[in-house]
């Protein structure tokens, strides 16, 4: 019988732990019934500081591991810990906050066990429209962005929520990259995929771990790792704001000459040296972030460390041991 991997990263997911571990129970009973597939759980611990670990331990059931990492790397890196340990034929991503619906899962794995063509399947949010215009303007500007004269397309609103076969799982290993946008390498590395449009489920429990500030570094993660197009916008912008300094130069020179206008000279050098100034800080800032993302390969530390693996065989072989028996005081 196939093997069926599923890699749930978590961080401080305690509440979610009973409903995830019914649903748990639920799906590997439908995977043996209608794809013939054996479960087994990776489940990947990106640093949860609360007792986590030991709930998923005590209540999982089945085949199971957790991959305790030394600190929080980040989800992007947790998934690729569980990637990394999984030995499953078909592979699934999904998230422990129970936000993935299984009926969506199932309709993913159906199409990709019934077309030997494909390769992976992923799913989309259809829920975007629900969002202020202000923040759907800025995913379409990242998207442009990232995607602009591109061979390949990062598709829009797609994420980890992912079904994959095993060819696709080795690829995606021999990617090194230590900062990650694991979005931009589905889309780079290839392979037949095919989307499937889903609405994520509420939430039950705790508050998403994602805020403005982390969306905004894993975008900049994201333009920085894949796209040059900024540094060229900038150096756009630079050059044009040089032709017009040299055609304003060449319009006082001309006023003076043949019309003797007086130019003020503080103002006019206060606006050019704030506007190169400004580019130019711009620039460098800009720069710096693909300088950093270079030193950061370079370094070549390890993507993640792992501080213990916790393993399903491990709590059964404790609860078969033999209990001692009391003896009775005559």
């Amino acid at each position: 019988m196939a093997l069926f991997s599923l890699i749930v990263p978590f961080l401080n997911e305690r509440d979610n732990v009973p409903a995830f571990s019914a649903f748990i129970t639920k799906i590997a009973g439908e995977l043996r019934e209608k794809f013939a597939l054996d479960l087994e759980v990776v489940l990947v611990d990106d640093g949860s500081t609360d007792d986590s670990v030991l709930q998923y331990a005590q209540s999982m059931p089945g085949t199971w591991r957790i991959v305790e990492l030394s600190r929080n790397f980040g989800k992007e890196v947790a998934v690729f810990a569980g990637l990394e340990e999984c030995r499953g034929d078909l592979v699934m991503i999904m998230d422990a906050d129970m936000q993935h619906p299984w009926h969506v899962a199932l309709d993913m794995i159906s199409q990709l066990v019934a077309d030997d063509n494909l390769d992976a399947v992923y799913a989309v949010r259809d829920d975007r429209m629900q969002e202020s215009m202000k923040k759907a303007a800025a995913v379409h500007l990242f998207y442009w962005l990232i995607n602009f004269r591109q061979r390949f397309i990062v598709p829009e609103n797609a994420g980890d929520f992912r079904v994959m076969r095993r060819p696709v799982v080795e690829a995606m290993l021999k990617i090194r990259d230590r900062r990650r946008f694991n979005k931009g390498l589905y889309a780079w590395a290839g392979f037949r995929q095919k989307a499937i449009g889903y609405v994520p489920d509420e939430r039950q429990h705790g508050a998403t771990k994602w805020s403005n500030l982390s969306l905004l570094s894993l975008s900049v993660e994201g333009i920085t790792s894949f796209s040059a197009l900024p540094l060229r916008l900038v150096s756009f912008a630079g050059a044009l704001v040089g032709f017009c300094g040299i055609a304003y130069g060449l319009k006082i020179i001309f006023e003076v000459l043949f019309y003797g206008v007086y130019v003020p000279g503080y103002p006019s050098l206060m606006v050019a040296v704030s506007v190169l100034g400004g580019f130019n800080l711009a620039l460098l800032g800009l720069l710096g972030e693909y300088i950093w993302v270079g030193i950061a390969e370079t370094k070549n530390r390890p993507l993640y460390l792992v501080r213990r693996i916790h393993k399903s065989t491990d709590v059964h072989q404790v609860n078969d041991q033999p209990q001692p028996v009391e003896k009775e005081q005559p």
